[in-house]
């Protein structure tokens, strides 16, 4: 199904194939942002998370065993997006390519400087909307169970959400206070990005991950315009399909998780 966004046809892929999402099942994970980013572009894609064998898929890559050509660099670890020959890692990596194909990235015949514009916008959102989370319930060691670090990811989301969540909050808000902004909800130029989709996941994870904390900065009114986007990507048709269906995952054990001890109210 391809894209009815014109900017998406000016950048049609010569790769007349399906892309291929290689991303863990059972979780969202980093993984979730290409899966919004192709059902907002009504990409035709599969999923090792709605596959037969996909964990197997999935460990073929991460052992080095795929992919297995004399072009495609090794990957460190998922997700991976296949499409045609080509196979690249890395979440920001994967949506710039994406973006300009999907009509997720404003038509620029001069040049890429919208893709680069928008790239650092998902960036900062990665960096304090998704790492920093992820520390909160390992601060000392991916290596070990959050069970033996629980005083530290305390200390941790403590400093978190009353400290790094509003200063990001903050940053976003002056995003969309600003010029380069435009008309409407949305972070750039006045339309839709893969930056917005990003930043839309970012805060449904910290949402799930410190309710408290969230519902206090939405309420406060400090962060308004980043709230009427989260609203605004949530009710476009095909994101609100693909959330209400069984391929959108629940949050478990990933990057953003419960624990009661850790929903602390700033």
């Amino acid at each position: 199904m391809a894209s009815d966004n014109p900017s998406a046809k000016r950048h049609k892929s010569s790769k007349d194939v399906p892309y291929e999402l290689i991303y863990w099942p059972g979780i969202p994970g980093r993984g979730e942002h290409i899966r919004l980013a192709l059902e907002e572009g009504g990409a035709e894609y599969t999923d090792t998370a709605h596959i037969d064998g996909g964990m197997d898929r999935v460990m073929s890559y991460i052992k080095g065993e795929k992919p297995d050509d004399d072009i495609n660099t090794p990957g460190f670890a998922p997700p991976w997006l296949k499409h045609g020959d080509l196979v690249i890692s890395q979440t920001p990596n994967i949506l710039m390519y994406l973006g300009p194909r999907l009509g997720l990235v404003p038509a620029n015949d001069a040049g890429d400087d919208h893709v680069y514009r928008v790239n650092a916008l998902v960036l900062t959102a990665l960096d304090g909307l998704s790492n920093e989370p992820h520390d909160c319930h390992h601060p000392i060691a991916t290596g070990l169970y959050y069970e033996d670090q629980k005083p530290e990811s305390k200390r941790k989301s403590d400093d978190y959400v009353k400290n790094r969540l509003p200063k990001f909050l903050g940053y976003f808000e002056r995003v969309l206070q600003s010029k380069a902004s435009g008309d409407g909800p949305w972070l750039y130029a006045g339309q839709l990005t893969y930056a917005d989709l990003v930043l839309y996941q970012c805060l449904n994870g910290v949402r799930f991950m410190f309710p408290k904390a969230v519902a206090k900065y939405e309420k406060s009114g400090n962060y308004s315009r980043v709230f009427k986007l989260y609203e605004a990507v949530e009710q476009r048709p095909k994101i609100k399909a693909y959330l209400e269906s069984d391929r959108r995952q629940k949050y478990s054990m990933g990057i953003y998780r419960y624990y009661e001890e850790l929903d602390i109210e700033p």
